[in-house]
């Protein structure tokens, strides 16, 4: 399995069990001014709504050797409409397909929006130089449990064992290393909290 260059949504990735714990406010994580962010009170606004931005900044650093801020990666990515703020500061988003048209623009990827995608189908495409940024439950990181739903979290799925059946991805809100990078999970696990849709990219030729 190749190496790929792990980040999380939060810029101290020790710490992502914290804020999702609540122990620890985001804005004090003592990493924040490496996301991009313009202060602390914009980063704790957004880090839980960057996953996608986190997969996209593995997949550039992976494919194109580039290290472009969380946050950097979000404001462009807003301006294609691809999140949006409410009046009541709620942000809605990751939105895919204003997302691929600025992947498209900005980096010259090749991606669409999959709907109704099995993860056995996925995998058949990672095999023919393909990536795949998954919406799965957030809870993936306790595949013990059983989600409440499927989808409202995005990881990056970028390989597979296909002896055992298995998806290898990079979570961004894993909150320990084994549930960070490079997670194997059976597939039939997977699926339970894979909403099977995503955003499925082509390596460059």
């Amino acid at each position: 399995m190749a190496t790929v260059p792990y980040f999380s949504q939060w810029e101290s990735r020790e710490l992502a069990a914290d804020f999702l714990a609540g122990t620890l406010h985001p804005a004090d994580d003592p990493l924040w001014h490496l996301s991009g962010a313009s202060d602390r009170d914009e980063y704790a606004q957004w880090s839980f709504h960057i996953c996608g931005m986190a997969c996209l900044k593995m997949l550039l650093a992976h494919w194109h050797k580039r290290i472009i801020p969380t946050m950097e990666l979000m404001k462009r990515c807003r301006d294609y409409g691809g999140y949006v703020v409410h009046e009541d500061g709620t942000i809605k988003g990751l939105i895919y397909r204003p997302f691929v048209a600025f992947i498209t623009d900005q980096f010259g990827l090749q991606a669409e929006v999959k709907e109704h995608t099995p993860i056995e189908e996925v995998c058949d495409l990672l095999e023919k130089g393909y990536v795949y940024i998954a919406s799965v439950h957030p809870s993936i990181r306790t595949p013990q449990v059983t989600p409440p739903k499927q989808g409202g979290h995005l990881v990056y799925l970028f390989g597979q064992n296909r002896q055992c059946r298995e998806a290898v991805f990079h979570n961004p809100s894993g909150h320990t290393p084994a549930n960070q990078e490079h997670v194997h999970l059976s597939r039939d696990v997977f699926a339970r909290f894979y909403a099977q849709r995503g955003i499925l990219i082509k390596a460059p030729g």
